[in-house]
This record gives C-alpha cells, structure tokens and sequence, in this order.
C-alpha cells in the first residue's frame, strides 16, 4: 500500500499513532525505509544470542521435577 505524506511547517511528518519505534534506513537512491522497532535490553539480547542459555531454560522448563529449590542470599551461610 502506497501513501502520500504530507510535511507541516518544521518537515515533520506524522507516522500513525504516538509512542511507535521505528529504525530507519535510507537507500543510495535517497528512499527512506522505516521497519517497526522493538528495543530490548542489553541482558535479552545476549539470551537470545546465547543458544546454550536458551536450551537450558527450555529443558528446566520441560522437566519441573528436576528442579532445585534456591536459596534466598539472606539464608545463606
């Protein structure tokens, strides 16, 4: 789907609804692409880049029986 954007007064044109994240790219040709954004922490990007991690989440949740209680810091010797 095609659309004209029109400009105000500062060059500003309004993309939808408030509050949307977007990255933009621009083409050697001078074409603006904007792709939605999402931002995450510093701390999902390396779980999700951590396939070791992931597969261990994913086996303790697919085996609860095997899990082991945690000690709260301030019970520990």
């Amino acid at each position: 789907m095609d659309v004209i954007i029109e400009t105000d007064s500062r060059g500003r044109a309004s993309l939808g609804r408030p509050g949307k994240r977007y990255v933009m790219h621009e083409d050697a040709d001078g074409t603006l692409i904007l792709e939605p954004a999402v931002v995450i922490t510093e701390l999902e990007r390396r779980f999700l880049a951590n396939a070791a991690l992931q597969a261990q989440v994913d086996y303790a949740r697919d085996h609860p029986s095997e899990r082991k209680a945690r000690i709260p810091r301030s019970e520990r010797a």
